[in-house]
């Protein structure tokens, strides 16, 4: 049979097949495991039915996309859930994310949520103008949840952020249904009431998918491995007007003379913060590389 992983938790896969909507608790044939190969929510796979819930995959079909954290793949865009509110959002978390989506290909949208407590504009007066879409939202009060719905509209979308932004909350108002399909499944593995502690997707019509992940609180380096230091400046859209307009051909955009993303920084045209997640994550993936 062949289906889409739609849930994965402590080495089990959820696996809703194309024929119908029985969901399927699946495990991985140890191949995987001896290659370095994981399945994820979003994988499509072939599997063996071993009676009507239980199965066991057998092969992942080929991905459009893959990503280590949060870990799905197949995905059009990232819904990055942050606020200036309880928690309040560090920017370079928001900026890894986009740059990781830029890398693979996805759109990129900002969703700044808990407009209704009081809080100072700074996310949206950094992003406004970066080059991706920025959406502020109250899961509280539903607004701009409409716009967010309209924007991931026949797509496949991840939401992602920081633990505690409302990224579950949201879904909720989006998709009241996912509480009870999670709850469902919660059930069925007699794990009581829903935290966001696995990766789940939610079918909501109209073509679009979204999955939820668990929310983290800290930057780690393994997520863009995959990038090499001298590609970062074009995943910084707002960057792209001012690289190779620098007085050397090979500038790095840290601090050499005759750098235009740094003019464009000290004229207010790209935002410090930007072009401090730029020097940070630049210099971490250098010292990645040179480890090796």
């Amino acid at each position: 049979m062949r289906g889409q992983i739609v849930k994965s938790l402590s080495g089990f896969f959820y696996v809703r097949p194309d024929t119908n909507h029985t969901l399927f608790s699946c495990r991985a044939r140890g191949k995987f495991k001896a290659d370095g190969i994981v399945p994820v929510v979003g994988d499509y796979v072939s599997f063996t039915e071993l009676d009507r819930e239980n199965g066991v995959i057998e092969e992942i079909l080929p991905r459009k996309n893959a990503f280590i954290r949060p870990a799905v793949a197949n995905i059009d865009c990232f819904v990055f859930i942050a606020s200036d509110s309880l928690p309040v959002t560090d920017p370079f978390l928001i900026d890894r994310v986009s740059v990781i989506a830029e890398k693979n290909g996805c759109s990129f949208i900002l969703c700044i949520n808990k407009s209704d407590l009081p809080h100072e504009e700074r996310l949206y007066s950094i992003y406004r103008n970066v080059g991706f879409r920025v959406i502020v939202t109250s899961a509280m009060t539903g607004d701009g949840l409409p716009e967010l719905k309209e924007a991931i509209h026949g797509k496949v979308g991840v939401f992602t952020g920081n633990s505690g932004i409302g990224k579950s909350s949201i879904l909720n108002r989006l998709f009241p249904e996912a509480a009870a399909e999670t709850a469902e499944i919660s059930l069925k593995l007699n794990r009581g009431k829903h935290t966001t502690r696995a990766v789940q997707s939610y079918d909501i019509g109209n073509e679009t998918v979204i999955i939820d992940t668990p929310g983290f609180s800290s930057f780690d380096v393994g997520m863009v491995e995959s990038i090499e230091p001298d590609e970062l400046d074009g995943l910084f859209a707002d960057f792209s007007p001012y690289t190779g307009k620098c007085r050397f051909s090979d500038c790095h955009h840290l601090n050499e003379p005759g750098c235009a993303v740094l003019d464009a920084v000290q004229r207010g045209e790209i935002a410090p913060s930007r072009h401090e997640s730029y020097t940070k994550l630049y210099e971490l993936l250098k010292k990645n590389k040179n480890s090796y």
